[in-house]
């Protein structure tokens, strides 16, 4: 009996995205008692006037108001990328009840959404929250629009793809020296470690589904930003801290009938890096973005093509080429949820690298998050 969740790599991609997912996610901020009480804050030790710090505004704001203006901008996108990005960048907010609701402009956005996608549940496009880190000021964002879940089908393998909108929209507004989006990937490189972070200033889509036939389908883009490197020994020094919480654990056969040496598998122990383009791997390689749920394995040569697999970075590498020299500094930072995937594991009738594609995200993808925040933290303090 084949698996019907197995076969449908945009569904599965759906699941990623609403993994965690609760009701207090798609409903409005939360006021009042509610709000008094916080998210426990994880135990990070910043270096002096360097903590992020969030800064609850005196009013709160409309919803259909414009963002404000901040030095950076911030973008992450599932559930679990967003509490781990939270726990980092905002501590003691409560993500999912006090981070503001941000529907700008979203009646626009709806002849390009499909029926059921994420931001017409969510009845916005996003949330979001402002921080500061020294003297800096940050926007932390949520979206609600995604490469792969929103597209109005426009011509067989073409759609609609609003999240560019939105990337023009959030720039416009907050007028950015620097762009981040932030989460999870998988990893290409057969080297790279569970949990590890991948920072690298190239995009590229790899699109083989609804967008497979648009000019953009395989096109690369990239900004010579130079990475901020003072403080990424620090943030690797906290990622060792919380480095029990992605410990692989002992794997052993699916059933007893197998003769296993003590019936188990030993579990790995990780010990996460952060990894820059041009230092640790070859210079602009770059994110993957795919409109399906891909992934690394260990022979489709992915890492020949890019340096993780996702469902998004390359639009904001295309928003960025299109405001030509009004265009911010971006980059992309991305953790590896789940490892390289075995390419010798079935597919048929049941795909089980995708069920650990899967189970990897499902499993370490909030703590494997914090990781990449932590990344963002370093590369945003001066």
């Amino acid at each position: 009996m084949t698996d019907p969740l197995m076969q449908d790599r945009v569904q599965l991609a759906r699941r990623v995205y609403d993994f965690g997912l609760t009701l207090e996610d798609l409903g409005p901020r939360q006021h009042g008692r509610a709000a008094a009480v916080p998210r426990g804050a994880l135990p990070i030790g910043w270096p002096d006037g360097l903590a992020p710090t969030p800064t609850e505004l005196p009013v709160e704001p409309a919803t259909d108001e414009p963002l404000p203006r901040a030095d950076y901008l911030v973008i992450t996108w599932t559930a679990a990328e967003m509490v781990g990005l939270a726990d980092v960048l905002t501590p003691g907010v409560n993500p999912r009840t006090r981070w503001y609701r941000y529907d700008h402009r979203f009646d626009e956005y709806l002849p390009k959404i499909r029926k059921g996608a994420p931001s017409r549940i969510a009845q916005r496009l996003g949330s979001w929250y402002p921080i500061k880190i020294g003297n800096r000021t940050v926007v932390c964002f949520k979206s609600e629009l995604h490469l792969n879940q929103d597209g109005v089908r426009t011509a067989p393998g073409r759609a609609s793809l609003p999240v560019v909108d939105l990337f023009l929209q959030l720039i416009e507004e907050v007028r950015p020296k620097l762009v981040i989006t932030v989460g999870t990937a998988g990893a290409t490189f057969a080297d790279a470690q569970l949990g590890d972070v991948i920072v690298t200033r190239a995009a590229k889509f790899r699109l083989a589904d609804e967008f497979r036939s648009e000019p953009f389908a395989k096109r690369a883009f990239r900004c010579d930003q130079t990475v901020p490197r003072k403080h990424l020994k620090h943030a690797k020094a906290i990622m060792d801290r919380f480095a029990v919480n992605i410990r692989e654990p002992d794997f052993g056969p699916p059933t007893t009938a197998y003769d296993f040496p003590a019936g188990l598998l030993p579990g790995v122990a990780n010990s996460p890096d952060i990894k820059l383009d041009g230092h640790d791997f070859e210079a602009f390689h770059p994110m993957l973005s795919t409109d399906f749920f891909e992934f690394g394995n260990s022979v489709n040569g992915l890492e020949r093509e890019g340096c993780g697999v996702e469902m998004g970075d390359a639009a904001l590498g295309m928003a960025c080429e299109r405001l030509g020299a009004n265009a911010p500094r971006w980059l992309v930072v991305r953790n590896m949820s789940d490892p390289q995937i075995n390419g010798a594991l079935p597919t048929a009738p049941v795909d089980m690298q995708a069920h650990w594609a899967v189970w990897y995200y499902e499993t370490y993808g909030y703590w494997t998050s914090v990781n990449s925040a932590l990344a963002c933290w370093a590369l945003l303090a001066r």
